[in-house]
This record gives C-alpha cells, sequence and structure tokens, in this order.
C-alpha cells in the first residue's frame, strides 16, 4: 500500500471521527430543558420600571439564581424576545428558568442574574394586531434608549449587581438578536458580552454595526452569532459573521441544525450562557467555528 493511499485513509478516519465528534456534541444533551426534581431552583419575578422615554411604567421579568443572596453582587444577562413577543415570550416558549435551574444543578453556570424585558418601546407594547406595523417596529429601535437610560439604571437601583461593562451581557432571539447586535456592539462601553441567536433583518449592515472593528477586539469579551441551517434568515447571520472574520474580529460563530423556532433557541441559550462573566475554556467546544483571526 502507497504512502498516498496510507494519507488517504488517515485523512478519512480523522474527518469520520470528526463527524461524530459533532453529531455527538453538537446539541445541548436530552433533558437539558426538562424540569428536574430534588434540585434548587431559582425565582422569576415581575417588575415594573418607570420609562422615561416612552412615558409610562414598563413591565419586566427578573431571574434570580437559586443561590441568590442580597449581599453579593452580580452580572447581568438582558435577554431579548422576537417581533412576535414581549417580556413573557421567553418563559413561555424557551423554559429559560428551567435551563439555568438545570446549569446550576451541574455547577456549569456562572451565577447572574438575568432580565427579559419588552423590546418594543411603546405605550401599547402588546404584541397584538399587526405586529409588523411601521410604528410597533420602530418601537424596537426606540427601545435602545429606553434599555440604556431607563431598564438599566433601574435594575441597578433594585438588585446587587456588578455595574461596570465587563459584568453585562445582551442577547436576544431574531427580533431581539437583531437589537442585541446593534445595541452591544454600539454600546462597548455598556456591553462586553453580545449575542446575536437567528438576527433578523433589523440587523444593521456589517459596516454600519461595526464601523471600528479594533474596538470590539480591546471591549468584547464574547460575541457570538448563529443560527440555524434551515433558516431564511441565515444569510443575516452569515455576512454579519464574514464581515467580523474578514476584520479579525474574535467570534464564535455556530450554525446548528434547525430553522427559526424555539427548538433552536433554547439550544442556544443553553450554550451560550455557559460562557458568559468567566473565562471560558472556548477549546471544550470544539464544535463551534471560533474564529479568531480573518
Amino acid at each position: 500500500m502507497t504512502r498516498k493511499i496510507l494519507l488517504q485513509i488517515f485523512v478519512l478516519c480523522l474527518f469520520a471521527i470528526f463527524c461524530k465528534a459533532q453529531k455527538d456534541t453538537l446539541q445541548a444533551p436530552i433533558g437539558f430543558d426538562q424540569q428536574r426534581n430534588n434540585i434548587e431552583r431559582g425565582r422569576i419575578d415581575t417588575i415594573s420600571y418607570p420609562s422615561s422615554t416612552v412615558g409610562v411604567d414598563r413591565k419586566a421579568l427578573v431571574y434570580t439564581p437559586p443561590s441568590f443572596n442580597e449581599s453579593k453582587e452580580y452580572p447581568v444577562l438582558y435577554l431579548l424576545h422576537g417581533i412576535g413577543g414581549d417580556e413573557k415570550e421567553w418563559l413561555n416558549q424557551g423554559s429559560p428558568q428551567v435551563i439555568f435551574d438545570n446549569l446550576y444543578a451541574d455547577k456549569k453556570l456562572a451565577d447572574m442574574i438575568v432580565v427579559l424585558p419588552n423590546g418594543r418601546a411603546m405605550k401599547d407594547d402588546r404584541a397584538t394586531g399587526n405586529i409588523f406595523d411601521s410604528l410597533k417596529v420602530q418601537a424596537f429601535s426606540t427601545f435602545e434608549k429606553d434599555l440604556l437610560k431607563d431598564l438599566i439604571p433601574f435594575i441597578e437601583r433594585k438588585y446587587p449587581v456588578k455595574t461596570d461593562r465587563e459584568n453585562r451581557a445582551l442577547a436576544g432571539l431574531s427580533m431581539g438578536g437583531g437589537q442585541s447586535l446593534n445595541f452591544g456592539l454600539g454600546n462597548l462601553d455598556t456591553f462586553a458580552w453580545v449575542g446575536g441567536f437567528s438576527s433578523a433583518p433589523n440587523t444593521r449592515l456589517p459596516e454600519s454595526l461595526l464601523p471600528d472593528p479594533n474596538a470590539a477586539k480591546d471591549k468584547l469579551k464574547l460575541l457570538w452569532i448563529s443560527c440555524g441551517s434551515d433558516d431564511n434568515l441565515f444569510h443575516i447571520s452569515e455576512r454579519t459573521h464574514e464581515y467580523m472574520k474578514k476584520h479579525g474580529v474574535p467570534h464564535i460563530y455556530y450554525v446548528e441544525p434547525g430553522g427559526h423556532d424555539f427548538k433552536v433557541w433554547r439550544n442556544d441559550l443553553y450554550l451560550f450562557t455557559q460562557l458568559l462573566f468567566q473565562e471560558s475554556d472556548k477549546s471544550k467546544y470544539p464544535y463551534f467555528a471560533q474564529t479568531d483571526t480573518p
């Protein structure tokens, strides 16, 4: 047998091993989003905060971890919903509190507070009628001011949280994914951890999203871009990834099986949150396309 044939066999074996690793590790484990018995649970509360941006009090949900202690300060993840949802969309369809509780039971998650706001910043912020009405779509952009000027200061007054940029994360799905990339990358002095799950067309063009890539290299602790391979909005994530890759902005680009739905987003939440607020060894995640250089 020639050296060339032996080399080909070796390469094929490596490829088979790699494919098996992809298959085995690509998805969160079975039961990751199912409520377990005999574990400690976090708490979900509804809060109301005054919004000078909108001119009314607005609602949000807050998850505090099982070990929550008023004498300790926590980092905060702000988790955003899609165009057809509100502050309860993740709770009703994504089971985030169950995912977090299970991760804490497995000691895989840094202690954090999670805030689930309504990203439609207008007086009638319910997801009723024509959700694509121009005023309702514009309200998702207006939320940037509400988030920065009203919600974050309220959370930092009411809860024992750390208030520096390295202890704030912003992530979301679909419309909320676009908001997270827009607001997170547009406010690097506020957020160091940014995640866009299946980001929607509200995501700015890459050149506008991040005109100064060097700033992101210096300030970002994590940039996560993910999308289902069968998602009709795949090109939004792809173009964002290609821009970051071209300019050498370190990020994780994760293409997973699935479409534009909560099966994908629950999986994203499980994987993404394990990387937050700690110096993670990303080599533990071989199924991610880790992009550190152009």
